[in-house]
């Protein structure tokens, strides 16, 4: 939550408080001291959320996440506190508590701000905006755990304010500390708080706010803090709620107090607030109240603030029964198996899962900011393209096994933030039902039983939901990593009716040349320029990974979950740089690294794509975007430096070229050519990297879709219609401005 005005009270005006720590030390004293509740390591309980920002930092952001290497700084992280002999235990929100949502909207709202002047930033300058405008990469949040668990690392996703969870494990294992950033640790009478943001990773020194320092300095007592907290402000109890009652205190405290040695208006508020708090309690009967009578509040004030101190309380602390915690039925039991809920809060608390708790249990999901320029019209919002996608999560969780018996159909609260939603009030969306080509299974068969069949159901189930059932024939041919990234860009195709053929190579071309990277060469990626489309379309991607792992979760984990984690199939930078060149018309062998079997590989990506949007009445056009802003000059040569797009120290635009055919660069000379003729030639002669057979009923056999690249003068260029006078439909009653087409449902 956070307590308004606390953190600055104690860095500005409460020195005494703020102790700088070593954890290495505090380590070796609690494991060497009689009292400790545990003989294992050390263990310092870290707020994840609170580090997310410290851990993404200082690097390239705006292009999507540069996801291995912040994989490789999660490592370093982890290995200095055991190499010290600390071990760690991670935190993150898995839900928002409906008493945070007015909260957690506005902060939301305040971030669309921010990234609105992050486009007009790139629009106008071309390149990347300083830390003032940072942003953290769409996804973070939701990757990050299964980051560190592949780690080694213990992590949990709460089912309740993730800052409760915190606490209450932290009290009752006995931790050495809490790792964070929210002055809420203060309140909770709990382990230490230890600051992220003061943190020096090198010695493993940082600050400690002392409660008990604190308490002597105010002049209250630990159990008085949470109503303290709750009189500042915090994400419950509002500060609006209580201005009068603060203005009242500072005003008796200048009274008492004409010339205060904390001459901070900060710092006056918290001592004036308690004072108040110290004057409340005069008898042992108000003692035991949460909200003392003498605190004269009307009853809906009144019955916040209790709700307010309750949240404090910790399993084991005097607990009064207005602070009790029942255990809320599911939202949608009725429609599933207590099998089935059990099984799904598990992996939700043990970070192994994602979207399928908050649906079945809490009946909402939300999404937070991407990365999105709404003034762009083109480019459909996130969170409208991969709705219907969402619909049959939906509909798989629950309605498979009904047999259209549902008389009340379930509908789940969606809060998902894009251009022009004003988040005033939660989507209401309705489940679609998943054809599957067998009668009806239920939920329960899909996530418990074995075998071969039922195997196969889950990944026709997985792929269904992004519109490619046909790609279970190149599971186990292909790398995980790459049918997932085949099945999202297929997906996206479908939906985005504006993406071209050009995006469709950058996407591709990527996850194929990134499984050759190392992390060096990643980071060694020089760009000309920012297109604050390909920042859009890169957003777009991560936040598709993120469906596709609640799909993965929702049919019973097909896939497993490291394949669509974005570390393996996607890399902001390098996109980025694959963007630009696709988009200048360059030759494939550059786009794919002149390595022939990239090519090779690449080519059947697509063409496997092409072929099942031709199904479906979707047809690629070749619609280049070069942007127009002048390049950014430089005197280093970056890796390769044709992944950059442009020449050395600002040269001839994405390279020396001498002509032009059918409004398209033509590539460099015929080397090129010759090279990516040799490849076709390969892939067309050989079985490749796919078992191909020969000419079958089923359409399996994989003909080589290579329109002419070098010669594009036959490609039709031409536009499709502008699809923006339809409005997207089921939007509720957030109706936007017709800007969008609708997608249409997968498989349709």
């Amino acid at each position: 939550m956070g307590v308004k005005g606390l953190q600055y009270f104690m860095d500005r005006c409460c020195p005494e408080a703020c102790v700088t720590v070593n954890l290495r030390e505090m380590a070796r004293q609690q494991q060497a001291s009689a009292t400790a509740p545990h003989t294992s390591n050390p263990t310092l309980v870290v707020d994840g959320m609170a580090c997310l920002r410290h851990w993404y930092s200082y690097k390239d952001w705006a292009c999507g996440g540069q996801w291995r290497e912040y994989l490789d700084i999660l490592k370093r992280w982890v290995e200095a506190f055991t190499s010290a002999g600390i071990r760690l235990v991670f935190f993150f929100d898995g839900v928002v508590e409906e008493q945070k949502r007015q909260e957690w909207v506005k902060r939301r709202r305040r971030v669309n701000g921010k990234i609105s002047k992050i486009f007009c930033h790139i629009k106008e300058h071309g390149d990347q905006p300083g830390r003032e405008l940072f942003c953290l990469p769409s996804g973070l949040a939701t990757f990050t755990p299964f980051a560190l668990r592949s780690l080694g690392q213990e992590v949990f996703c709460s089912v309740r304010e993730a800052d409760y969870e915190i606490a209450s494990y932290a009290r009752q294992h006995g931790s050495m500390g809490i790792l964070g950033e929210d002055s809420d640790f203060i309140i909770y009478d709990s382990a230490p708080y230890l600051s992220v943001a003061k943190l020096r990773i090198n010695s493993l020194t940082t600050v400690m706010y002392d409660r008990q320092r604190l308490c002597l300095t105010i002049g209250l007592a630990v159990t008085q803090l949470p109503l303290l907290a709750c009189l500042l402000g915090n994400d419950v109890v509002s500060e609006e709620k209580m201005r009068d009652v603060r203005n009242n205190a500072m005003a008796a405290y200048r009274k008492n107090s004409p010339a205060p040695h904390y001459g901070a208006p900060q710092g006056q508020v918290v001592l004036a607030v308690s004072q108040l708090v110290r004057s409340l309690w005069s008898t042992e009967d108000e003692e035991a109240e949460l909200v003392p009578q003498s605190l004269n509040l009307s009853t809906p004030r009144r019955e916040l603030l209790k709700k307010g101190v309750c949240l404090y309380t910790l399993p084991g602390q005097k607990r009064p029964e207005l602070c009790e915690i029942s255990s809320l039925p599911s939202a949608f039991e009725k429609y599933v198996s207590p099998e089935i809920l059990k099984a799904c809060r598990e992996k939700h608390a043990a970070a192994e899962g994602f979207m399928v708790y908050t649906v079945l249990c809490v009946g909402v999901t939300e999404c937070s900011n991407t990365l999105e320029d709404e003034e762009d019209t083109e480019l459909v919002p996130q969170a409208l393209v991969y709705k219907p996608c969402r619909q049959l999560i939906y509909g798989l969780l629950l309605l498979l096994g009904h047999n259209g018996r549902i008389v009340d159909p379930p509908a789940i609260r969606e809060w998902f933030v894009f251009p022009g939603n004003p988040l005033k009030e939660p989507d209401i969306v309705h489940p679609l039902p998943v054809s599957l080509p067998c009668d009806q299974p239920s939920l329960d068969l899909l996530w418990f039983s074995t075998g071969p069949d039922v195997a196969a159901l889950r990944l026709t189930a997985f792929l269904t939901i992004f519109g490619c059932p046909e790609f279970s024939e190149l599971h186990g041919v292909i790398e995980d990593s790459l049918l997932a990234a085949l099945c999202l860009v297929t997906y996206l195709v479908l939906q985005v009716q504006t993406l071209s053929l050009e995006d469709v190579d950058s996407y591709l071309s990527q996850a194929v040349c990134l499984r050759l990277k190392s992390s060096q060469e990643l980071q060694q990626i020089e760009l000309p320029l920012f297109s604050s489309r390909a920042v859009q379309l890169g957003s777009l991607y991560v936040r598709g990974l993120s469906h596709l792992l609640g799909a993965n979760c929702a049919s019973g984990c097909p896939l497993p979950s490291t394949a669509l984690m974005p570390w393996h199939s996607f890399d902001g930078r390098l996109f980025h740089s694959k963007y630009l060149l696709a988009h200048s018309g360059t030759e494939k062998t550059e786009l794919l690294d002149h390595d022939s079997s990239s090519l090779s590989l690449f080519l059947q990506l697509r063409e496997k794509l092409t072929e099942t949007c031709n199904k479906k009445g979707r047809v690629l056009q070749s619609r280049p975007n070069a942007p127009q802003s002048r390049p950014k000059t430089t005197t280093q040569t970056g890796y390769r430096h044709r992944h950059s797009g442009w020449a050395p120290r600002g040269g001839t635009c994405w390279r020396e070229r001498e002509e032009t055919t059918g409004g398209h660069w033509r590539g460099r000379g015929r080397r090129e050519r010759e090279e990516e003729t040799e490849a076709r030639r390969e892939y067309e002669s050989t079985d490749g990297p796919w078992a191909r057979g020969g000419h079958s009923e089923g359409g399996r056999h994989f003909h080589s879709f290579y329109p002419d690249d070098h010669d594009r003068g036959n490609q039709n260029t031409r536009r499709p219609p502008n699809p923006r006078g339809r409005a997207y439909n089921n939007r509720g009653k957030y109706q936007l401005a017709p800007r969008w087409p609708q997608p249409p449902a997968p498989g349709t």
